[in-house]
């Protein structure tokens, strides 16, 4: 190990707390580790609060009467846990965890492997949780090197929402649709989407929730816009699907009637493109919505107006990921290297450090999921 690493190092914890009624945020110092023979030590630069970051984070505690006990390094942050929703998380009552899926930052100590040797000094990004630290060591075999001169702040989000967006595209080609639909499309990964989808030929539905969203998406090009807040929504929905033929869509509300208003607007639009074939039983054009986010925590609802011919499920990258294989996920992650600063760019409104995470006012911000505000970690 160099010299220059500590022998501890500040790491932020989650901890809901054994009777399950509160949650608490706070920074542990810890050992750090020697890398083993096909390891490498990374000293985080830059990691993003993703939406997926966030249940293990801060989960269901009410972060409006939040508060905080002691300063720096020393501080605790506590917020309730409302009691209709303790069971929820239960099972990690009593355990502190560590957070934080992806970030960058650089190799500053390396095992005895050649490969490991070979990233000692540059720029890695990875998916390997525990992120929210000074320092994380890996495999090597699991770090993504990146070109020269990277800054870690470009190759903090080089996973979740670049391999998402992609696997959402693959997911189609896999299934045998011809084209994809999107909530929440103005989100960051929704416009990196977009850019895939134009860059591809794939014909994408955007669906938003206000003008100002969809002005964002128009002015990068997507050709279709849809507007749910307003009161035309499922007539220019249904005419987005029939132009497009698309039947497969990704939904990050995962609540409320959204799911299924896309599922009846596939069946009317496969019916207008065939009417011929019309039966009582609904049209026999297979319609899959995959729920892939919980922006909407409310229950799913749906009146079956769209025939037997459907599939509502869960989707995620990692399950996606071993899906397709290692060589498919490789070709994948070189795709987001070459694009790095392009199609897949991602851009942030904020950064805070460890122990701003541990202020009422920063969680309240990284918890409310609102489009064009992202939030990257320096620790």
């Amino acid at each position: 190990m160099t010299a220059s690493v500590p022998d501890t190092f500040l790491q932020l914890r989650s901890e809901v707390t054994a009777d399950a009624t509160e949650l608490r945020l706070s920074l542990a110092r810890v050992p750090t580790p020697k890398p083993g023979d096909g390891e490498i030590l990374v000293r985080v630069r830059a990691t993003p609060i993703n939406p997926s970051d966030l249940g293990l984070l801060v989960g269901p505690a009410d972060l409006d009467q939040a508060s905080v006990s002691g300063s720096g390094e020393s501080a605790v942050l506590t917020a309730p846990i409302p009691p209709a929703l303790r069971r929820a998380v239960a099972a990690r009552a009593g355990a502190a965890l560590p957070a934080g899926n992806e970030g960058a930052g650089e190799v500053v100590a390396a095992g005895a492997s050649p490969e490991a040797q070979a990233m000692l000094g540059r720029t890695v990004a990875i998916l390997g949780g525990e992120m929210y630290a000074e320092y994380r060591c890996v495999r090597a075999a699991d770090a993504l090197l990146l070109p020269e001169g990277t800054d870690p702040r470009d190759g903090a989000s080089c996973f979740v929402n670049p391999l998402t967006a992609l696997g959402m595209v693959e997911t189609m080609k896999l299934e045998g649709h011809s084209g994809l639909v999107h909530t929440a499309a103005a989100s960051n990964l929704g416009q990196m989407l977009n850019r895939i989808c134009l860059e591809d030929g794939v014909p994408l539905v955007n669906i938003v929730r206000s003008p100002a969203q969809a002005k964002i998406l128009k002015d990068q090009g997507a050709k279709l816009v849809c507007d749910s807040s307003q009161p035309d929504f499922m007539e220019s929905l249904v005419a987005a699907l029939t132009e497009t033929g698309s039947t497969l869509g990704f939904d990050a509300t995962g609540g409320g009637k959204l799911a299924g208003q896309i599922l009846t607007g596939m069946e009317i639009a496969a019916n207008a493109r065939n009417p011929a074939s019309f039966s009582r039983y609904g049209s026999t054009t297979h319609k899959q919505v995959y729920i892939y986010g919980g922006l909407d925590t409310g229950p799913t609802e749906f009146n079956r107006g769209f025939g037997m011919s459907w599939g509502l499920g869960g989707w995620l990258l990692t399950p996606f990921l071993m899906r397709v294989g290692k060589e498919a996920a490789d070709s994948l992650r070189a795709r987001v290297v070459a694009g790095l600063k392009t199609t897949f760019a991602s851009g942030y409104t904020t950064e805070v450090s460890l122990t701003d995470l541990l202020t009422p006012a920063a969680v309240q911000a990284c918890n409310r999921k609102a489009t064009g505000e992202k939030f990257l970690v320096r620790p």
